[in-house]
């Protein structure tokens, strides 16, 4: 009977120790960029601005900072808009005249422009 209980016991402690293992692992946050997403980003900022470490240093505090003000979400549909504005022609009209769309646009332009300004 006591080895009984000391099984339960047992079992509830290694329940409580894995729950509490649990709780503290690591949480990526919510707007956390792929890696892709993040060295497309460095790459065409360096065509732009050089290819030295320095520049990729600034690059790289630079999409972190987007990282930390728009959510990727955000940040991936903009960039799904740009592309297709890049297309040209009147099928792609709404995409430069649709107030929401261009809100998006204007939002991570706006991510970009702090981004500059904290790292460059």
């Amino acid at each position: 009977m006591r080895k009984g209980i000391l099984a339960v016991a047992f079992a509830a402690l290694i329940a409580t120790g894995t729950a509490a293992i649990a709780e503290t692992s690591v949480k990526l946050p919510p707007n956390d960029y792929p890696t892709a997403a993040r060295a497309d980003y460095v790459f065409a900022c360096m065509q732009t601005n050089g290819q030295n470490r320095m520049v990729l240093d600034k690059c790289a505090c630079s999409i972190d900072q987007i990282a930390a003000l728009l959510p990727y979400a955000d940040y991936e549909a903009a960039e799904t808009i740009m592309s297709v504005r890049q297309k040209g022609g009147e099928s792609v009209a709404m995409f430069n005249s649709f107030a929401p769309l261009l809100e998006k646009v204007k939002n991570m332009k706006r991510a970009q422009v702090e981004a500059e300004l904290r790292c460059f």
